[in-house]
């Protein structure tokens, strides 16, 4: 695509640019790559805090590369150098009050370290690029900003649940299309190998095999410990004043343990097999959680349609273990893996997913976070027309032109070291412009804006002019009042700030609130807690689309109780005429507690237990403890 400078000066394309790696490009590598070695706290992003306020654009966002000076390349080699420190970045409003930040405004001024990565080398036509670049000069509000072309909304199917309305969806239903029986049986098939193998090599607690019916049950359980929170799983089993009685309805607790420490998403031979080959190209990363990824991954595209603005975003689970798909982060002790999302702007439903493995092999040569997006973004499944919303670690002016001659419109905050991204300053912010300042860039259909809130504010789109005349109010301080003040603000912020704000909600809501918060060695049983999250949810928001008269706990209240109670497919439904006293052993030998009497604080011991419940309750004359239990 042709490169404009300020809509009049077309730019002529180098051929070698186009087949070769360019120095800046082998830099942004080394900024994502930084970002996710290095990212303070990354477990809080999607928690807004309206007393926390920080900038769309970090510091690293607006940093300059520093040019190599004589004392830069004489420097002593023997130097102990320091690493550099690196800041939060979060997803706040863009009209947040903004601070500054000691330890952000630092980062221009560290000594670099051997690990950082070596300084590039301008290559002639990034020299011949960059002095295109400085003839430009940045326009004003004043100056008027051409129509972008308006790309026609054109869906591949009609936008929301892809299901008959004729049919009724109970949350058991919706759930089931993304654990549906066939992956169900491959989980129960795989934990019972892994329990095999585990009694093989001496493991001494009892098993039988896990059926279907029960794993349902397991996950119902799973679901439950997400609404009502102790703090350890085998509180849920406690009989004494504190106890809660449904788990112990359901299953016990030895069985519920053993579950958890043999369950598997894939088969532990196959997995003995994929890990001989670590090391080599042929090793698989997400072998372990493939199957069940492979599936939920459909059920979301094909589940549901999304409407026209869409997000790609970088979702955090906190880890404390060390599994070789995480990188290491220095600055604190614990580990997390990242899944990049694709998802519904109008409600929060998970489009797609992929989750980050470490390594980047970058097929296209732009990076990581160019393959990420375009990889989520599939024309033949979507359609064309959408709006997609971005952060700064995805957004590059290269993305946004090759996702606009894809029929994709883009918007997203940048950094100003990305390639190709202006670098002009005639005309441009400083430090003591006006708070409401626009500066702006068209370069063909992407337009780049620069805003002067408290701090500078950048973001490019493919989507909107430069300035329509759109406004904010902000608060003021004046003569120790704070008093309410218009500013002028770029359309394309005032979109992103929209958008991301809204998204922001979504996730804390419906993500957070009731997550999987299960502690486990073992890492992809912590993804496999996320899929629970995203499949119930995902089902949540059908229910919502296509009913709508019921809340998020309500909806997996329901949920369980379907689960856990009536899903049993394996065995008959019994009546009333099954819960009938039947000896259940010997008083000498075999003889259980009374499980109400346990309840209440007491040990009695009752041959007897009823059929149905095969419980072990009292039948006496002056202590009937069948009656009380089923009253």
């Amino acid at each position: 695509m042709a490169d404009y400078t300020d809509g009049e000066a077309q730019m002529l394309p180098d051929s070698e640019e186009e087949f070769t790696l360019s120095s800046e490009e082998e830099c942004d590598s080394d900024e994502e790559r930084l970002h996710f070695e290095e990212r303070l706290d990354p477990a809080e992003d999607f928690f807004f805090d309206e007393n926390v306020t920080a900038s769309l654009s970090p510091s690293r966002a607006t940093r300059t590369r520093r040019s190599r000076s004589n004392t830069t390349k004489h420097q002593n080699k023997n130097m102990a150098p320091t690493r550099p420190g690196r800041g939060r970045r979060t997803y706040h409003s863009v009209f947040s009050t903004l601070e500054s930040d000691a330890e952000s405004n630092n980062d221009n001024d560290q000594t670099p370290t051997a690990r950082q990565p070596r300084r590039c080398k301008r290559a002639k036509t990034d020299v011949k690029a960059s002095n295109l670049q400085t003839t430009l000069s940045w326009k004003t509000e004043s100056d008027v900003d051409m129509t972008p072309n308006t790309l026609t909304f054109l869906p591949a199917r009609e936008p929301g649940p892809q299901l008959s309305p004729a049919d009724v969806h109970t949350p058991q239903s919706l759930f089931k299309m993304f654990f549906p029986e066939n992956a169900v049986s491959t989980l129960c098939r795989n934990t019972n190998a892994q329990a095999a193998k585990a009694t093989a090599n001496g493991c001494k607690y009892k098993w039988t095999d896990v059926s279907i019916s029960e794993m349902y049950k397991y996950i119902g359980l799973l679901l439950y410990m997400n609404i009502v929170r102790l703090s350890s799983i085998r509180d849920y089993w406690r009989q004494d004043f504190f106890s809660v009685a449904f788990p112990a309805k359901v299953m016990s607790k030895g069985r519920f343990l053993t579950i958890s420490w043999n369950f598997q998403m894939s088969h532990p031979e196959e997995d003995e097999e994929n890990d001989r080959k670590r090391g080599t190209t042929e090793h698989d990363h997400l072998f372990r959680i493939k199957p069940l990824m492979d599936t939920i991954r459909m059920a979301c595209k094909a589940m549901y349609h999304p409407k026209r603005n869409l997000v790609v975003e970088e979702r955090i689970v906190p880890w404390k273990a060390d599994p070789e798909i995480i990188q290491n982060m220095k600055a604190k002790p614990t580990r997390d893996f990242k899944m990049f999302v694709l998802a519904d702007l109008s409600n929060g439903y998970t489009v797609d997913f992929s989750v980050y493995t470490g390594k980047n092999s970058s097929p296209t040569g732009h990076g990581l976070s160019y393959d990420v997006v375009t990889s989520l973004l599939d024309r033949t499944v979507l359609g064309s027309g959408y709006h997609v919303y971005m952060d700064d670690f995805f957004t590059s002016p290269t993305l946004l032109k090759d996702l606009f001659a894809m029929k994709f419109g883009a918007c997203g905050t940048y950094r100003d070291s990305r390639k190709d991204c202006p670098r002009a300053a005639t005309n441009s912010l400083t430090a003591t412009s006006a708070r409401g300042s626009i500066r702006w860039i068209r370069d063909g259909p992407l337009v780049f804006v620069k805003w002067m809130d408290t701090r500078e504010v950048s973001v490019c789109s493919t989507i909107h002019s430069a300035y329509t005349g759109e406004t904010v109010q902000k608060k003021v301080k004046s003569q120790d009042t704070w008093k309410a003040k218009t500013f002028p603000c770029p359309a394309p912020v005032t979109a992103y700030d929209q958008h991301i704000h809204k998204r922001v909600h979504l996730s804390e809501d419906l993500l957070q609130c009731y997550s999987a918060r299960h502690k486990t060695m073992k890492w992809y049983r912590k993804v496999f807690y996320n899929f629970l999250d995203i499949a119930a949810t995902n089902a949540f928001i059908m229910h919502k689309e296509l009913y709508g008269n019921m809340s998020h706990k309500e909806f997996l209240e329901g949920l369980i109780e379907d689960l856990c109670v009536f899903s049993k497919t394996e065995t008959p439904e019994q009546t009333g005429d099954d819960h009938v006293p039947i000896p259940g052993g010997e008083l000498t030998s075999n003889a259980r507690t009374c499980m109400l009497c346990k309840e209440q604080g007491k040990r009695q011991e009752t041959p007897w237990k009823c059929k149905a419940c095969d419980v072990h309750l009292c039948v006496q004359l002056n202590r009937n403890c069948f009656q009380k239990w089923h009253n």
